[in-house]
């Protein structure tokens, strides 16, 4: 955003609404086909574990947005977003691979529901796709595998393959919660719920809820292989890689 040629009152004012909604993120999203077109568009997510919500507000100019209340602006809309990290600024791994990945994405769903986004997080998963209002985080989307994934969030469940979690979760719960969806099977957006969460320096516990079952899972951080972080760098790093292990299982 800090890059944008958004006016400097507006910049405060998405600033100030992401840190009294936070967590939260903005993102800048964009389809080509938009460029003549007047007005702008603007969505706002809402998403919770146990329901979500997305809103559609229509502008005809972006400081329009100063003052708004973003939770309660708009009208609110049935259908899903699709945004792929399209910011090769940023990395250009996100150029590279999520522009095929968009154009894949925009055949495939109704026209309005596939957007270029701005920096999503997460470089080295590029292509990157998150589904709105689900706060679904897909990472190393191939193009060929962007139906099976639109599929799933249609029918409101997750693509396990290259799902990486739910905006709602820190990593360390997204890992407790992606174990329990491999075990129990349940894919479902709303099926698995962390209902428990407790951290203690490296290590954490988690209650995950999924099916009448209740599954006591442990994470730690581990480092992972040497690897690229980054198109840009030529340095290897290990990244931090959060391992999760089921330690029990009773009825809910």
């Amino acid at each position: 955003m800090d890059a944008s040629t958004l006016s400097t009152e507006l910049k405060a004012h998405l600033a100030s609404e992401r840190r009294r909604l936070a967590p939260a993120k903005v993102l800048l999203v964009r389809q080509e086909e938009r460029r003549n077109e007047p007005g702008v568009v603007v969505f706002a997510a809402r998403t919770s574990a146990h329901g979500s919500e997305l809103r559609r507000i229509d502008l005809e100019r972006h400081d329009d947005l100063i003052g708004l209340d973003l939770e309660d602006s708009g009208t609110v809309v049935e259908q899903q977003l699709f945004l792929v990290c399209t910011h090769g600024k940023h990395d250009r791994c996100c150029a590279k691979y999520g522009r095929p990945l968009y154009d894949a994405v925009r055949e495939q769903v109704e026209a309005g529901w596939a957007w270029q986004s701005s920096h999503v997080g997460g470089d080295r998963f590029a292509g990157n796709l998150v589904v709105l209002p689900d706060g679904a985080y897909y990472g190393r989307v191939e193009p060929s595998e962007s139906w099976p994934v639109i599929e799933a969030a249609l029918s409101g469940r997750v693509h396990l393959p290259c799902y990486r979690g739910r905006s709602v979760q820190g990593f360390a719960a997204q890992a407790a919660e992606i174990a329990v969806r491999e075990e129990s099977g349940a894919l479902g957006v709303a099926e698995v719920q962390v209902v428990r969460f407790q951290s203690a320096g490296e290590t954490w516990r988690a209650e995950v809820e999924a099916r009448e079952q209740l599954y006591e899972v442990a994470v730690r951080r581990e480092e992972g292989e040497a690897t690229h972080l980054t198109c840009s760098t030529q340095k290897l790093s290990r990244p931090s890689c959060y391992v999760a292990e089921i330690l029990r299982v009773r009825a809910s």
